[in-house]
């Protein structure tokens, strides 16, 4: 079996690692670091920390997640400043589609990718939400992330907003298989019973893509870095495609906040 540090001596060298590391960065934080210890105490750090990792190299990795976590924690309260400043641009866009109650309290905003799989996973699961909230006010951000077909996805599903029939066309088109294409896009507005060519005209309406520049500004605001992510109110930013259940318990946390 193998044996462990005692808790104390644990979180001591643990304290070590983090000091260390904030010795050798360049950041005014390292740099205040540095002058707050003598050269004895700079050396007594560094001893500590290998005789510890020699008996528990897994400090290391602790110490790592650590410095990781609240690298997170502050790049997550960062971007929902930006969310409580921006606010109109975030919940109350009026060129974003709304899902659910349009004058409902418990706001999310979901930033998705048509071409994203894990996008596409969830979609089933926001229409089970939206049933199931009442007072649920789902704004939709689609943002084109993953390359030119998202930008013709992204394009298509806007157009079809101006016949009125987003959701429509963008369920039809995110649940098909075939190879993107123009000719893909027709076949599908086609199917829902759109006006493929006003649809495949629309796709270059300056309404569409300003909807799109938009979008993908905001998504730059708050560094998002993948998709889906559902800012929900202006308590949390969730990224990944998390279950029906994780979604539910963010809203009773949004419920319960306001």
């Amino acid at each position: 079996m193998k044996k462990l540090l005692p808790l104390s001596f644990r979180r001591y060298a643990l304290a070590g690692v983090t000091c260390l590391s904030l010795l050798s960065v360049g950041t005014p934080f390292g740099h205040a670091a540095e002058t707050s210890f003598t050269p004895a105490q700079r050396a007594e750090i560094v001893t500590i920390l290998r005789n510890a990792l020699k008996t528990d190299p897994s400090i290391l990795s602790d110490a790592i997640t650590a410095l990781q976590t609240q690298a997170a924690a502050r790049k997550t309260s960062s971007a929902l400043d930006v969310v409580k400043r921006d606010h109109a641009k975030f919940g109350q866009s009026n060129t974003d589609v709304v899902l659910g109650n349009p004058h409902g309290t418990l706001e999310v905003v979901e930033f998705y990718d048509p071409r994203c799989p894990y996008c596409r996973k969830v979609l089933a699961d926001l229409d089970t939400l939206v049933a199931s909230e009442p007072d649920l006010r789902l704004v939709e951000k689609i943002v084109p992330v993953l390359g030119a077909n998202s930008v013709l996805d992204t394009q298509a599903i806007l157009a079809a907003g101006l016949q009125n029939a987003y959701s429509k066309f963008q369920k039809a088109l995110m649940s098909d298989s075939a190879s993107p294409s123009t000719d893909r896009i027709r076949r599908v507005a086609q199917h829902v019973g759109l006006d493929a060519d006003r649809l495949i005209a629309d796709m270059k309406n300056p309404k569409v893509l300003d909807t799109m520049r938009q979008n993908l500004d905001l998504a730059r605001s708050i560094d998002l870095e993948g998709t889906p992510t559902f800012v929900i109110g202006d308590k949390e930013i969730i990224p990944g495609a998390v279950s029906l259940e994780e979604l539910k318990a963010a809203l009773a946390r949004l419920r319960k906040a306001q």
